[in-house]
């Protein structure tokens, strides 16, 4: 599934930074440097690396791994600098040393946005550590496993034949989520829904959910986050909900009930969670 990037595209977190275009030559710096990567970005590039690195020692039971999993569990579901043990801990110093890697320019009109930044990447960071909580099989962080498809998954499993999934606690466990009002309320509603999927060892892609959560915390583009994870929620029905339905209502059964041409920046709400359901 496509990102939709409509939302953030020119906002003061979501953007792509760029300088003008300079005619002076090459000892002014913005004609070395004319665009840097956005903010939300570098978000999931700290958050994909750094979790990759720990899941490969975690699951060859590297001893320093299983005690920083430990160790960074104490946060899922918190705030970043709200518990003093996880001050330093590696993802927000991996963040902080890219910060400092871009030009003034940049960081100075980054520096309100930096904390979203920081909140993003920890609660992003100690959420997979609680997901990965004595899995030493197989990695709980898997690229393109979107929130609203696992959420998906775990409805299918575990819903008996004919089942309305649209009606499950499930379900209202992800809506809860994209209604909610503050960090804080998101934090602890993904801690209970990651839980779940640690029950069920399904995974998720935690470096998309990372910039998902920084652009969250900018009110503008919030619509667009909840769009994302109530339209991963339906695309993710298929093949199991699609046969259900194609049967049900006697279509072929080749044919979609989801419309996937839809853009990714289409106004309506997907399964009602921009509108506050």
């Amino acid at each position: 599934m496509t990102t939709s990037t409509a939302s953030g595209g020119d906002s003061p977190i979501g953007g792509t930074t760029q300088q003008p275009a300079s005619t002076d030559g090459p000892d002014n710096p913005s004609a070395t440097r004319s665009e840097e990567p956005t903010l939300r970005a570098v978000v999931e590039q700290v958050t994909r690396s750094s979790i990759t690195r720990l899941q490969s020692r975690y699951l060859r039971d590297d001893p320093a791994a299983v005690a920083e999993l430990a160790r960074l569990r104490r946060g899922a579901g918190k705030r970043a600098h709200e518990v003093q043990d996880l001050w330093g801990v590696g993802p927000l110093d991996d963040l902080a040393a890219l910060l400092a890697e871009r030009s003034e320019p940049t960081r100075q009109r980054e520096a309100k946005a930096a904390e979203a930044a920081e909140e993003a990447v920890f609660l992003a960071t100690t959420l997979w550590a609680l997901h990965q909580q004595s899995r030493r099989e197989d990695g709980m962080h898997a690229d393109k496993r979107q929130l609203g498809g696992a959420v998906r998954a775990l409805i299918q499993q575990h819903a008996a034949p004919g089942a309305d999934e649209e009606n499950s606690p499930l379900r209202t466990r992800l809506v809860r989520v994209g209604t909610a009002e503050s960090l804080d309320s998101v934090a602890v509603r993904l801690r209970e829904i990651v839980l779940l999927l640690r029950a069920a060892s399904e995974p998720l892609d935690y470096a998309r959910l990372a910039g998902q959560l920084y652009r969250w915390q900018h009110r503008p583009d919030r619509p667009g986050v909840q769009r994302e994870w109530g339209r991963e929620f339906h695309l993710a029905a298929a093949p199991r909900g699609r046969k259900q339905r194609t049967a049900a209502d006697g279509t072929g059964a080749g044919d979609e009930v989801i419309d996937r041409t839809l853009p990714a920046d289409e106004e309506e709400t997907y399964g009602g969670y921009a509108a506050g359901e």
